[in-house]
């Protein structure tokens, strides 16, 4: 359920477990700020979070980078633009002329 709530507020109601209740209370408390500012400030907090790797997932995919790296084929410029070359000549011609 929505109701306008001052100039630019809304009013929402939300059903939330015992534990969360309390932690939010704890944490108005503590803050000393009404319990809207503290859910406001965590939707901000959370939001801004929401999309980024965590540390674990960012490590893991430095690893599996420093892994892949070694992995690429060392040789001159010149040999991969000849291969890319050598390719698009390919796909413009319409690719293989026979079945495999």
């Amino acid at each position: 359920m929505i109701w306008q709530y001052g100039m630019d507020m809304v009013k929402v109601t939300f059903t939330l477990d015992e534990a969360t209740v309390s932690c939010l209370r704890r944490t108005a408390e503590r803050l000393a700020k009404p319990q809207s500012a503290v859910v406001r400030e965590a939707v901000l907090d959370y939001a801004a979070r929401v999309g980024r790797l965590s540390e674990s997932e960012r490590l893991r995919l430095l690893e599996l980078f420093d892994r892949l790296v070694p992995t690429i084929p060392r040789r001159p410029a010149a040999v991969a633009d000849a291969e890319r070359r050598a390719i698009r000549r390919a796909r413009r011609q319409g690719g293989r002329r026979s079945r495999s």
